[in-house]
């Protein structure tokens, strides 16, 4: 997410590449695993931020990785921590002080048009950085790199080891985790999880190059368009995508209800993934972009030629099982983050900057 994109002189948006690309291991001169060593900062209205909470909560590393949440409202000077001593209302808290995102956050469409863009309500709007004090992430940027000069994207992952940022691309932070670097420190239950079976990798790895560049950063593309050539050729493609994974999700239920019978839906559910019968790496990186679909890609950037839950029926059916069945889903989603955070924070797109109260629920029931 930002609050000023990148466009090329055709109005078409450009993505800017991540600059820290390295990994922990064993094998690593200076990033070694360690349980309390890494620490991971997020925004929760972003989805590529999102990919990594989930995948940190299905490999068991809340407790080995903490993490800190910046404000929803991105400004001009960047994503911003709270300050300590904040107003703390007596709310249910989607952050766990000892170190990581957890419980379940509120997830009933509610009006927000009194919370201020300044709102500080620790806890609820974000936390505070706990390790230096900073007020912004752009700081973390420049500790590691005084002369840094791109933009402060979220998700880091930081070693307070050496005081650098590891990492800041979002796909290579989920297979970090998703790596043997951290077994020692979790169960067994966590250790058996892998989100890139060795005989699924080449499809994976296929499925993730489309959805990538035609659903997850198509959204942004339609979005963030400058122009209406621009606009309606994104557009356009983002919906052919949709389409396909519509047509590949059919396949897969129809395929499941042929083997277990259309009236068995807790075997079909317990199966239905987008790569193979198990909950993937895929899945993973599919969902953020779907759950914020109805909520703010439809209306905020313009994808409005249909929506999920009239129109995508496989597709819809999939989200929910994902949502409702896996808890590691349903808590790292703050719809209130997403819909704050899209709507107040890209003036460009949404110059008034008034939050949408729908769609109505959030999310529908399974």
């Amino acid at each position: 997410m930002s609050s000023k994109p990148i466009s090329n002189k055709k109005g078409e948006f450009k993505r800017q590449s991540s600059s820290f690309r390295e990994i922990i291991s064993a094998d690593h001169p200076i990033y070694k695993p360690a349980t309390g060593r890494y620490w991971l900062y997020v925004a929760l209205p972003c989805p590529w931020a999102q990919r990594t909470l989930i995948t940190r909560a299905l490999k068991g590393l809340e407790p080995i990785i903490g993490c800190s949440v910046v404000h929803w409202h991105l400004d001009d000077k960047g994503w911003r921590f709270l300050e300590a001593g904040g107003e703390k209302t007596n709310g249910r808290h989607w952050f766990d002080i000892a170190g990581g995102i957890s419980s379940a956050n509120l997830n009933t469409s509610t009006s927000v048009a009194d919370v201020a863009n300044n709102a500080h309500r620790l806890l609820i709007d974000g936390t505070d950085e706990p390790h230096y004090g900073y007020k912004s992430l752009s700081e973390l940027y420049f500790k590691t790199k005084p002369d840094y000069n791109g933009r402060f994207t979220v998700p880091v992952l930081w070693d307070l080891q050496t005081c650098t940022i590891v990492n800041n691309e979002s796909s290579d932070i989920i297979r970090i985790m998703n790596s043997p670097a951290f077994d020692e420190f979790v169960g067994e239950e966590y250790r058996q999880i892998g989100l890139v079976p060795q005989s699924l990798e080449v499809q994976i790895t296929e499925f993730n190059s489309w959805v990538y560049d035609k659903i997850n950063n198509g959204v942004y593309k339609a979005g963030f368009a400058e122009c209406a050539e621009a606009y309606e050729k994104e557009v356009t493609s983002v919906f052919q995508y949709l389409d396909k994974l519509e047509n590949l999700l059919d396949k897969k239920y129809t395929g499941l209800e042929a083997k277990y019978g259309k009236n068995n839906k807790d075997k079909i559910l317990a199966r239905y993934f987008v790569i193979g019968d198990t909950l993937t790496e895929a899945d993973v990186r599919l969902y953020p972009t779907i759950v914020r679909f109805d909520l703010v890609y439809h209306q905020h950037f313009k994808c409005n030629l249909a929506t999920i839950r009239d129109d995508y029926p496989r597709i819809h059916t999939w989200l929910k099982n994902i949502y409702w069945q896996h808890e590691a889903f349903q808590r790292t989603t703050d719809f209130t983050h997403i819909k704050l955070g899209y709507t107040r924070s890209q003036p460009r797109v949404n110059p008034i900057g008034i939050t949408p109260l729908g769609p109505k629920p959030d999310i529908r029931p399974l």
